[in-house]
């Protein structure tokens, strides 16, 4: 099968690239290996998930939220908007879909994908002078290779299998990672009556989602060394010094985090409240687990039931993508620092791969669509002295 653009994903990355791209009238095919799109947000996220960040940061391209809709939206409220953006742009999903492998024909000046029907178990192939990697930073999840870890007994759950605390009561649980999951999954555990143990490695910025709010918008009209050290001042008065609780504020601002690393700092849900109290304790790195037991780098040991980990996902997109040279690193990350990072060598773009939210993906999409707009548009304008020859 034949197409202008196929996109990889049907994530938030996928769908607005194929919104900015339909808005263009380039025909573009999405190809999902799940049975649903945004399946991140619909099958591996817990329950009381919310998005912290204020509505005008999280819409997609050419859809802005309601004015009835919250500023800060529950989980539930975004997949209904994702619903509908689908349902606007009559988007061409196939799912079921796992991309093998992916190749630059340097004679045809095309892409070949290869597609292995996950139902049917059938191997398709689709050419495409476009390629559109839209697998996201969260496409597989990451779990430690901890000493030990194979000899725990209790249960193991990485974040994105993690529903509710509501069977851990009473139970002896270790949350090992400390970004917005991590933390959030702590406050839920702890507020089931589970006995609750985080481990904290490494400095953090932890605000609340006001303060973030904050930011963002200072950011719109100043630079983010003027903004980081009120958003610093702003942390530090409400939270005071953090650093006896285990949590240590790095050098470098929230914001220039951020946008230097892909960053985010941790929006705190109630969880330094817990922190501060003692109903959650803070451990450092683990040493080794033997059994039920696990040994911190301090030397505490302690017995526990279960261990969730919210340490993170992988980009798998270096390993079905064959030419990834020509876009992304070996680890999967794009090649190019921000903000070229969208863009690679011979037709190959990819979309919300920098870790920089909904409001990053919008931007990555619109250049994509706009980039190869302009490259069709280019060849249309060479061939016209031809046509006038005939």
């Amino acid at each position: 099968m034949e197409e202008v653009v196929v996109i990889v994903g049907a994530g938030p990355s996928g769908l607005a690239t194929s919104a900015c791209l339909s808005y263009l009238s380039i025909s573009h095919v999405i190809l999902e290996r799940e049975d649903c799109y945004a399946s991140l947000w619909k099958k591996r996220s817990y329950d009381r998930m919310h998005i912290h960040l204020a509505k005008e940061f999280c819409s997609l391209p050419y859809v802005p939220h309601s004015s009835t809709t919250p500023i800060f939206m529950s989980k539930d409220i975004f997949v209904s908007y994702i619903d509908n953006y689908v349902s606007k742009f009559n988007m061409n999903i196939r799912y079921y879909c796992s991309v093998e492998s992916s190749c630059y024909d340097v004679t045809e000046g095309k892409w070949r994908i290869e597609v292995k029907n996950i139902l049917s178990g059938e191997m398709e192939a689709y050419i495409a002078e476009f390629l559109v990697v839209a697998t996201g930073a969260n496409s597989e999840s990451f779990i430690p290779a901890l000493s030990g870890l194979n000899t725990f007994p209790g249960e193991i759950v990485h974040a994105s299998e993690y529903k509710s605390g509501s069977r851990y009561q009473d139970k002896e649980v270790l949350v090992v990672g400390c970004g917005n999951s991590g933390m959030e999954i702590s406050y839920d555990i702890s507020d089931f009556g589970a006995h609750t143990i985080i481990v904290i490695r490494s400095p953090f910025h932890v605000l609340t989602k006001e303060m973030v709010y904050c930011g963002m918008s200072m950011l719109k009209y100043l630079p983010v060394k003027m903004v980081d050290p009120i958003i610093n001042m702003l942390a530090g008065l409400f939270y005071g010094d953090l650093s006896k609780y285990g949590i240590v504020r790095p050098v470098k601002g929230p914001f220039q985090l951020k946008e230097e690393k892909g960053r985010s700092p941790v929006i705190d849900v109630g969880t330094v409240g817990k922190i501060i109290a003692g109903d959650i304790k803070v451990f450092p790195s683990i040493a080794k687990i033997d059994g039920s037991t696990v040994e911190f780098e301090n030397g505490a040991q302690k017995r526990f039931d279960a261990i969730v980990f919210a340490t993170g996902y992988r980009s798998k997109a270096a390993s079905w993508l064959k030419d990834y040279q020509y876009i992304v690193n070996g680890d999967g990350m794009p090649k190019n620092d921000y903000p070229n990072h969208w863009k690679g060598q011979c037709g190959v773009y990819c979309a919300g791969l920098l870790q920089r939210g909904l409001f990053g993906i919008s931007e990555d999409a619109r250049a994509i669509a706009n980039d190869i707009a302009k490259v069709i548009q280019d060849r249309k304008k060479e061939a016209l002295p031809m046509l006038h020859n005939v």
